[in-house]
């Protein structure tokens, strides 16, 4: 039965039309386990990490800090030129430096992300753009999307296969 023949045309349907469909829906669930599937974690004892962050006008030095979840983290806050504040998003927590002085800030990385950290008093007219990154963690949505992107490319082209031979079918049709 699955060999009938549409009119007007030499092309068995469901044969060709089921398989499509298959590899579409294989291909949206190797998506679906790609975007949401646990990925393996490593597991690494909580350390003590101590970073020196240099303020001055503007910019903060090093601006970006990369620790492990549970990790205790110091930061030494140094002001080079005026008075600098370091506020951590997501945390709430900040400190306050004076010019050539230092302040510590000492808390428990324990929410996995990316959140800003920036100055949280104005220091000069360019003071909003006075920010700087902290990595919680390994960044899993980046090996999600490259895994998606490629499925992406992987499945066009059984798409566009799918797609030519459904307008192939519908114009024999017609005609």
């Amino acid at each position: 039965m699955w060999t009938q023949l549409i009119p007007n045309t030499d092309l068995p349907i469901f044969p060709n039309l089921m398989r499509s469909r298959w590899s579409l829906l294989l291909f949206a669930m190797a998506g679906l386990v790609v975007a949401f599937a646990p990925l393996p974690v490593q597991t690494i004892a909580s350390q003590a990490r101590i970073f020196r962050v240099d303020a001055r006008q503007f910019a903060y030095s090093p601006s970006e800090l990369k620790v492990n979840a549970g990790d205790t983290v110091t930061i030494h806050l140094v002001s080079n030129d005026v008075v600098h504040g370091l506020y951590v998003d997501g945390y709430d927590i900040s400190v306050e430096a004076d010019p050539g002085q230092s302040a510590a800030l000492t808390f428990t990385a324990d929410k996995p992300g990316s959140f800003r950290f920036r100055c949280n008093l104005t220091c000069g007219a360019m003071h909003p753009f006075m920010i700087g990154k902290l990595t919680v963690g390994t960044n899993d949505w980046l090996y999600r999307s490259i895994g998606l992107a490629s499925l992406v490319v992987v499945g066009f082209f059984p798409l566009s296969t799918f797609i030519t031979q459904k307008r192939t079918r519908e114009e024999r049709i017609i005609s």
